[in-house]
């Protein structure tokens, strides 16, 4: 299953409504944070496994506990959401908070609701890249490569199929992460995404704004 099928399919659905009924924000916007989160998490994680400790330690939480059986139950994304929480503030680190106000000021999503709503959705993406892993039969040495096709062929999709603001949204998210990048992926991802761009300013207003924009009927 590639990224884009994780973002557009059943899964994100299932999850964004469990959301949507836990904290009253509409669906639509959970899966706008979703196409962003996803692939600045991996990001994260693929810069992170370039060193051989953070890659081992990373091979050794994905065989444990993320096997993707997530992906057919959503119902464990509610269930496992404080242990999300530990995932973000590992991936993260000192830039957690810098990460959750950027996410809410771009996505309309109050502050005191996007760390709960992004701990819901980091378990459903690390049983993503558990599942990848164990399709691809990937150890802790091929986890950089794995993550970088991971979002490189999510990049190719979105940009071959922009059709729907979802997908605009993808696009320019994925199309600016993996280009000219600063080493930071937050500031590749975030930077392209909500500061515009050639493809972004097209959308009328230019950067993710505008794009929400289109994509909540703003």
């Amino acid at each position: 299953m590639s990224l884009i099928d994780l973002l557009t399919g059943s899964t994100s659905n299932q999850v964004a409504e469990q959301a949507e009924n836990k904290f009253g924000i509409s669906k639509t916007q959970i899966i706008a944070l979703l196409a962003v989160a996803a692939p600045l998490i991996i990001s994260y994680l693929r810069n992170k496994s370039q060193d051989s400790n953070e890659a081992e330690a990373l091979n050794n939480a994905l065989d444990k506990d993320h096997d993707g059986s997530i992906l057919d139950d959503v119902s464990q994304a509610d269930a496992r959401q404080a242990e999300g929480g530990s995932i973000l503030s590992h991936i993260f680190g000192g830039e957690k908070q810098n990460v959750e106000n950027q996410l809410s000021q771009n996505t309309g999503i109050s502050i005191d609701k996007i760390g709960p709503i992004l701990s819901m959705l980091a378990p459903v993406i690390m049983g993503y890249i558990g599942r990848e892993k164990q399709q691809n039969n990937v150890g802790a040495g091929g986890l950089g490569d794995l993550l970088g096709g991971i979002l490189g062929n999510a990049s190719n999709q979105a940009q071959a199929q922009q059709s729907s603001p979802l997908n605009d949204i993808l696009g320019s998210v994925l199309g600016g992460g993996q280009s000219q990048s600063s080493g930071n992926p937050l500031n590749d991802i975030l930077g392209s995404v909500l500061g515009g761009g050639n493809q972004q300013q097209q959308q009328g207003g230019g950067g993710l704004g505008g794009l929400l924009g289109g994509l909540f009927g703003k």
